[in-house]
């Protein structure tokens, strides 16, 4: 492999970002086979690119070994070494231009993400509100490759790819004939959570209907209130704090149908090839964050003027005095996944 054919790739957080990010590599890799992609990322998502080819991923330890302005110098120092033909910044923070500068000095080619963040203001203010579909993420990602000279042509399919269960999940996928449910319930920001009260009434449901359920997501509140589900509930699995990110994956990979908010979670399922029924609440489809590969037919969402007023899911919502995303009912959820898993598709929005 040729130095001409390395590209860097830039995109450090978050988590559901950087398994976009994924999804757009793998494509990349099939149609460009000739370049080479150094993924730069924290450790803990390198999980989402092992089986990417040719995938390089090179961790950044921001915390520590590349903390600061001369940790950022050495990192640059330490991708020097692949003699890179460009940088794909797909971030656009302080840390990556900063080490983009580094690498314009040493005159590579640098192309940057065009985040759109006019066209977000305007989709997310309250006043004169422009409610309009934005170009998706997953785009943006691609136009960064566009303009370093590759051809690119996102395909927005799933792409299946069941893997090995890890041996402790295994013996709940024995029964072939039962269907598997993840469900991602949590959030980074809490604004984006449905209510774990008619949460835990879904899941109630959903496993008297003899559904397998697999609760995803969180640190230890989370697995917490899984454990708790999973003790009340027949059926139902807590994967939280049992498996690692790789081992997540491969269970993700089998599952039939994953429900999840606007998170990580809908991501994740999304570059295992699985298809989602999404909640969403301040935030909306029409930002660009869909999952790769996901129908807006099944994203489950109150139409209100004053939706979206939130990109991130960090400002709460606007709707009144009950949070929009609670405004939708468990029935209305259990009826769109039981159609889905019935005819593989959803006819209807909530």
């Amino acid at each position: 492999m040729t130095a001409k054919n390395k590209i860097i790739v830039l995109r450090f957080s978050a988590m559901g970002d950087v398994a976009m990010v994924a999804s757009v590599l793998r494509e990349f890799a099939e149609q460009n086979e000739k370049a080479e992609l150094i993924m730069v990322s924290r450790k803990l998502f390198k999980p989402f690119f092992d089986h990417i080819s040719p995938v390089i991923f090179h961790e950044i330890a921001p915390k520590t070994v590349h903390r600061g302005i001369f940790g950022l110098f050495k990192l640059y120092r330490e991708l020097k070494t692949y003699r890179p033909l460009a940088i794909a910044d797909l971030h656009d923070n302080l840390r990556s231009r900063i080490l983009c500068t580094f690498f314009r000095l040493a005159g590579i080619k640098i192309r940057r993400i065009d985040k759109g963040r006019a066209e977000k203001k305007a989709l997310t203010r309250t006043e004169n509100k422009i409610l309009k579909p934005l170009t998706p993420t997953v785009e943006r990602y691609a136009t960064v490759f566009r303009a370093l000279g590759f051809s690119l042509k996102l395909s927005h399919q799933l792409q299946p790819n069941p893997l090995k269960l890890p041996k402790q999940a295994a013996i709940h996928f024995k029964d072939s004939h039962q269907k598997k449910i993840g469900i991602s319930p949590f959030a980074q920001h809490h604004y984006k959570v449905y209510d774990l009260t008619k949460m835990e009434v879904v899941i109630n449901e959903l496993s008297k209907l003899g559904y397998g359920l697999f609760i995803f997501g969180g640190g230890k509140n989370e697995a917490e209130t899984a454990q708790h589900w999973q003790s009340q509930y027949k059926n139902v699995y807590n994967t939280i704090g049992n498996f690692n990110l790789t081992e997540e994956l491969a269970i993700i990979s089998n599952l039939n149908l994953m429900l999840s908010m606007d998170s990580s979670g809908m991501h994740m399922a999304s570059l295992m090839g699985v298809p989602v029924i999404s909640l969403w609440g301040p935030t909306h489809p029409y930002a660009g964050f869909l999952g790769y590969g996901q129908s807006e037919n099944d994203c489950m969402q109150i139409a209100h003027p004053n939706r979206p007023n939130s990109i991130y899911g960090n400002k709460p919502c606007l709707c009144g005095v009950t949070p929009c995303i609670d405004l939708i009912e468990p029935q209305a959820i259990i009826e769109k996944i039981e159609q889905k898993l019935i005819h593989g598709k959803t006819t209807f929005n909530y």
